[in-house]
């Protein structure tokens, strides 16, 4: 029974009319299941619960969800370092609940850690909160894990590790000294035997010693532990993709179109490895355009229910690291037979797309074909070009020359289009971290958004949106790239903040309203603050079949289509695509669909949050030798216990505690979003800009604490508008004070990394 089938037969009996609530054991037998798919029940029941299609009851129970708790919850866990936690309920939320947290204090979260799934029972909070919920932990579904990394240190006979992070306060014991010849200061790998509760300690045995701490390339193999990142490829993927490499000779296959003889340009970063996207552009008759999106065709060598697809679906994106990039295919399969390689035969997958002269779709036709690729450029070469065609003209071939002229035009006119309909733009700084040979920090640089990026990004837009509409349009269902729209309640909340800046708004609900925002603010002294607040606000991009749009873009159909080298959902795109050329109905079923959206989502996230933290290493790393460094930097969150701040250049996320606020007492005033003193226009809010000190580093907690050396006066509303050079600065004293010392609130950890280039 496959995947479909089984989850099928489970929703069946659990709905029928006189189901009597099994454990999942029983629940197979039911079914007449042998033993050996009793794990594929539990799992597929699990599954099911987290996409709100069933419910556990007491005793794991399995119930339909009409038939569970009302008090109860499902969902994901998140432990502080003091005990108490906070649980994300899993969809579908009651209405009733609000999409909001609930509280969990420690004497009620069990032995939970951090991503666990559990079932939460919920409860009124008192005054002043009854509008919330706190909860206590009834029972875990599902441990997010068993493997944690942390520092190995000896005590009184006994060996520990203090795990890294704030999740747990405590070190955890590992048994006897010496286990797997770890030595005091070894970054280990553990396993927990016992997770540790407000009841008893913790118990773990150690699987693995990493490095001494601070050694070269130790935070990184500790990053990939802790985040479960894949390691080697398997030996059947590996002699899979060699074999691929030996038969392909580089000839077009029947059935395939030629291509070589169009003029095709490939524009990536200097530092690339992989190519797996080409352009090509022709003017027609009657001023429409012929607009050529040429993919890397790796369906083409990653058949389904292969090793190599096994080993893609298991990975489903590619992790970009500060230092190395942990691929989703083997390197002879991305770097090699299906990267766009300037004069090298490549099978494409070419979405052909005709724009009329203002850029309007008009029509699509996709086919199967080989290309030649004439030239690869970079960012910054185009950049030059569009600077300096003169000094290009001699250097490129006419038809090249040409082409990028076209490119630049139509990309102008796309985005132009793009714009009118709603789509947003946020300005926000994005920064990469310099490192040297050894993978150590040694300065940072900005990332400049130019018309150079903008070009590849049009194209690119413009390509996942035409093949989405190319797949609806056969009614076939497919994996889109979905982004719901704002909680009403964050844009309200957002405009009360735009208000508090000055810029009166007739109610955020509206794209145009938004785009108009974010327009008036371009260039002035709250850009930052605006464009921060306005990211909080907005929901998570997703990978699902339902037929919901992309928020963000103003796109009501849109899937990913343009990186099949390192995104799976985009190659099972292409497959359907292979499918529907060969005149095939492909099979595609919207549950199975539906699980490899949570799937892909969720190593999409876990990537992204891997690249954050050990970016959030390396610079803590660089920081713990500079104590009093000073740095320009903006307010990124405003809490009761403080700022926390990111570094303008340099991109460390930290916090100034409100203790070392020596020139007033401070206190958040939840209506402004402000960390307000006393004395009038004495206070700090979201975007601010800031010149700290850094003060205190703890690279194994991951803490950075500044302190304000500089604060710019804020703007008044009628000065909104000054520029930087003319407001004027204060120094904060360096006396203490006292009061804001006893307020005694918690730390909490910082975080520091930057936004992806593609939406």
């Amino acid at each position: 029974m496959d995947k479909h089938d089984l989850e099928q037969a489970v929703l069946s009996l659990v709905n029928q009319r006189g189901y009597q609530p099994l454990k999942p054991r029983r629940l197979a037998e039911a079914l007449r299941l042998g033993d050996d798919q009793v794990k594929d029940v539990t799992k597929q029941i699990k599954k099911l619960v987290k996409r709100g299609k069933l419910a556990f009851g007491p005793e794991h129970l399995v119930l339909p969800v009409s038939a569970a708790r009302s008090d109860c919850v499902t969902g994901t866990f998140r432990r502080t370092a003091k005990g108490f936690g906070f649980v994300r309920p899993l969809p579908p939320v009651p209405a009733w609940l609000q999409q909001q947290d609930v509280y969990v204090a420690a004497r009620h979260a069990a032995d939970a850690s951090t991503g666990d799934t559990v079932v939460v029972r919920l409860r009124k909070r008192a005054a002043p909160d009854r509008d919330k919920f706190e909860g206590a932990i009834q029972e875990i579904l599902e441990r997010d894990t068993h493997e944690f990394v942390g520092t190995y240190f000896e005590r009184a006979g006994g060996g520990y590790v203090q795990v890294d992070g704030t999740v747990f306060s405590q070190p955890i014991f590992v048994g006897d000294p010496g286990a797997k010849n770890a030595r005091p200061e070894d970054k280990v790998v553990f396993e927990m035997v016992r997770f540790p509760s407000h009841m008893h300690d913790g118990e773990g045995v150690i699987v693995e010693v990493l490095g001494q701490r601070g050694e070269p390339g130790v935070d990184t193999r500790s990053i990939i532990r802790e985040f479960h990142l894949p390691g080697e490829f398997a030996a059947d993927a590996l002699s899979q993709a060699r074999r691929e490499a030996e038969e392909f000779d580089e000839s077009i296959a029947p059935g395939r179109a030629d291509l070589t003889a169009e003029v095709v340009i490939t524009i990536d970063p200097v530092d690339a490895r992989d190519f797996d996207d080409a352009i090509s552009v022709v003017e027609l008759e009657g001023g429409h355009w012929r607009l050529g999106v040429h993919i890397a065709d790796v369906a083409h060598f990653v058949v389904a229910a292969t090793a190599l697809d096994r080993e893609a679906h298991a990975r489903a994106t590619s992790v970009y690291l500060p230092d190395r990039v942990i691929p989703m295919l083997p390197e002879v399969i991305s770097n090699g037979l299906a990267s766009l390689q300037p004069g090298r035969l490549r099978y494409t997958k070419t979405a052909f797309i005709e724009l009329t002269a203002d850029g309007a779709h008009v029509a699509t036709d996709l086919v199967s074909a080989a290309i030649r690729s004439s030239r690869r450029f970079t960012y910054e070469e185009v950049d030059d070009y569009l600077a300096n065609r003169d000094e290009w003209r001699t250097k490129l071939s006419p038809e090249v020359f040409a082409l990028l002229e076209r490119m630049h035009r139509l990309a102008m006119i796309l985005r132009a289009r793009r714009a009118r309909r709603g789509a947003l733009e946020l300005s926000l700084r994005e920064v990469k971290v310099d490192l040297g040979p050894d993978g150590r920090v040694v300065g940072a640089h900005r990332v400049a958004h130019t018309e150079s990026h903008q070009i590849i990004e049009e194209f690119m837009l413009a390509a996942n949106e035409a093949v989405a509409e190319w797949l609806k349009g056969a009614k076939i269902p497919f994996l889109r790239r979905v982004h719901a729209p704002p909680d009403p309640r964050k844009l309200k909340a957002l405009a009360e903040f735009a208000r508090d800046l000055g810029h009166e708004t007739d109610g955020l609900e509206s794209r145009f309203e938004l785009q108009r925002l974010l327009a008036a603010v371009e260039g002035r002294p709250e850009q930052q603050a605006l464009n921060y607040a306005l990211l909080r606000s907005l929901q998570r991009a997703v990978y699902s079949p339902a037929e919901e749009g992309h928020y963000a873009l103003a796109s009501d159909c849109y899937c990913h289509f343009t990186s099949p080298i390192r995104r799976y959902p985009d190659l099972s795109v292409h497959r359907l695509v292979e499918a529907c050329l060969n005149h095939r109905r492909p099979e595609a079923h919207f549950a199975e669909l539906a699980a490899l959206g949570e799937h892909c989502s969720e190593r999409e996230q876990r990537a992204e949050a891997a690249e954050r933290e050990l970016t959030k290493i390396k610079l803590l790393g660089y920081l713990s030798e500079r104590l009093g460094m000073e740095m320009e930097a903006v307010v990124t969150g405003v809490e009761e216990f403080g700022l926390f701040v990111q570094g303008v250049e340099l991109p460390a996320e930290g916090l100034v505690h409100v203790s070392s606020l020596l020139d007033d007492y401070y206190q958040l005033d939840r209506v402004a979003h402000t960390l307000a003193g006393r004395r009038a226009g004495n206070a700090f809010r979201l975007g601010d800009p800031l010149r700290v000190a850094v003060v205190r580093v703890d690279v194994d907690r991951r803490e950075l604490d500044f302190r304000v050396v500089v604060r710019e006066k804020r703007p008044t509303v009628s000065t909104a508008y000054q520029t930087p050079a003319t407001r004027k600065a204060t120094r904060l004293p360096d006396e203490r004070a006292t009061k804001n010392k006893k307020l005694g609130h918690g730390k909490k950890k910082s975080a520091a990394g930057r936004p992806k280039r593609h939406k």
